[in-house]
């Protein structure tokens, strides 16, 4: 693909809003050019709501965008198939929690690829990790930070001083003992604000493990610890998730991490604000938690609802309606023809500089965006003023072999980070219509108008748009 002389910036230029300092801090990685980067996956129990997946495509462009930038990115995105939700759904139905969560597992993988995300480096289960949990467990016992009461095991807040430097949520006045709960674990404890690590499971038939301090599952939190540090190490660049993740789960996360090492846990934290419905909570008691299929099945696009849950930068509340779905895909498809159209315009060599100024431009405006916290907003805007820059000139006169070739090389840009363009259709002829289009053109060659008119309407029936220029025959399906 043609090279416009663009590349991108230099790393140092990302910026991140870091939930961990409350400030835009510029992104400096602990290994000079890799990434380590953990993003809280679905838990699955049920199929996956589009605010689940608002949080998974902000995940999915920062994995992109980080490589657009250059860096070896090692992504972690975890798959939570363990939980009192599906340990109590799966015995109601009467089945193990492995055959309850199955079918969520296919049908999440089909929904991300649907919606044209990359798939991580690594996607841990949490029942394929409960040995590494049991260490962090041990480890908090010995050392005084967890303790054991009626067979489960908490862990004791009051160990660690920083509790709260997360969500930046002040627990004065929550003392030993006190009414106040910040955890929804029913079970026995020295403090109020103390969560479970292991519950006890007394039931030989019910799902547990055996661990040296007594069968029990895992509590939610010491999942993603354990899964994050196996892949990423005690210390890594980015954790991310959704904002309703903020309090008590990452908070949970680093105190139980760098309680158990002694470790900064990471350095930045990313959180991707609520989705609305129609200006309301998502809720299923409002009947408005859609799923992805939900809405697939009501006719809309994956690339449609895929540009609309990024249309709005992670860190800003995005406000979902239908009449906005409608608009994406009418978007969607504007650029889609947009990148066909100037697939199929050229006349020959040469460059002409506005059409190269303004691909070079339009990517200087969509890196620097990016690099403003992942601002998408603004990173479409560049892609939306390269379409009528270009569609302006094309109005004029068709582009060069070369200007061409630097807008689609732009257009290929901006879709390795935002996805939305989709896959290029290819259009290939099969040998009836070839065979039609050369009859055609030898009619036209001995005059017989007739004939060729006739030839050209067979094949406008079959979807297929001939239009003749100064450079012989062009071709598109309608």
């Amino acid at each position: 693909m043609y090279d416009i002389g663009f590349s991108t910036g230099t790393a140092d230029m990302l910026r991140f809003h870091n939930t961990l300092s409350r400030e835009v801090e510029e992104f400096k990685p602990l290994d000079e050019g890799k990434a380590k980067v953990y993003i809280c996956g679905p838990t699955v129990w049920n199929f996956a709501h589009i605010g689940n997946f608002r949080t998974f495509i902000f995940g999915d462009i920062l994995h992109r965008y980080l490589e657009f930038k250059g860096f070896d990115v090692t992504y972690v995105m975890n798959l939570t198939d363990v939980d009192d939700r599906i340990i109590n759904e799966s015995a109601e139905r009467g089945i193990g929690i492995d055959d309850m969560t199955a079918p969520f597992i296919v049908a999440f993988h089909e929904d991300m690829a649907a919606l044209n995300c990359l798939e991580p480096d690594f996607e841990p289960r949490a029942t394929d990790h409960i040995g590494e949990m049991i260490d962090i467990i041990r480890a908090l016992l010995e050392n005084g930070k967890a303790y054991e009461s009626d067979g489960s095991i908490y862990y004791r807040i009051s160990a660690f001083p920083d509790y709260g430097k997360l969500s930046k949520i002040s627990f004065e006045g929550n003392i030993e003992g006190g009414s106040a709960r910040v955890d929804t674990d029913k079970y026995d404890k020295e403090d109020a604000r103390d969560f479970a690590l292991w519950k006890l499971v007394d039931d030989p038939d019910a799902t547990g493990w055996d661990a040296s301090f007594g069968r029990g599952r895992p509590g939610w939190h010491i999942e993603c610890s354990a899964m994050s540090m196996k892949y990423l190490g005690e210390t890594f660049d980015i954790h991310a998730g959704g904002i309703d993740l903020q309090f008590p789960h990452h908070e949970n996360e680093i105190a139980q991490s760098e309680g158990a090492t002694g470790k900064t846990f990471a350095n930045f934290w990313l959180h991707g604000e609520f989705l609305k419905i129609d200006n309301e909570k998502m809720a299923k008691s409002l009947g408005n938690d859609y799923t992805f299929r939900d809405i697939r099945d009501r006719g809309f696009s994956a690339l449609a609802i895929r540009y609309l849950l990024l249309s709005v930068p992670y860190g800003k509340q995005l406000n979902f309606t239908f009449e906005g779905l409608k608009g994406a895909e009418t978007t969607v498809e504007r650029l889609r023809n947009f990148r066909r159209l100037v697939s199929d315009s050229t006349t020959g060599n040469g460059i002409d500089g506005s059409a190269l100024s303004a691909a070079r431009t339009a990517l200087e405006q969509f890196e620097s965006a990016m690099d403003d916290d992942l601002n998408t907003s603004q990173a479409l805007a560049a892609i939306h003023n390269l379409v009528k820059e270009i569609n302006s000139l094309m109005a004029d006169r068709m582009l060069t072999k070369d200007e061409r070739d630097a807008v689609l090389h732009a257009v290929a840009k901006f879709d390795s980070v935002l996805g939305i363009f989709g896959e290029e259709e290819k259009e290939v002829l099969d040998e009836e219509i070839d065979s039609l289009i050369e009859e055609r053109e030898r009619a036209r060659r001995e005059r017989d108008f007739a004939k060729a008119d006739e030839i050209r309407d067979r094949l406008a029936e079959m979807n297929i748009i001939l239009e003749d220029t100064k450079d012989g025959v062009r071709w598109k399906r309608g």
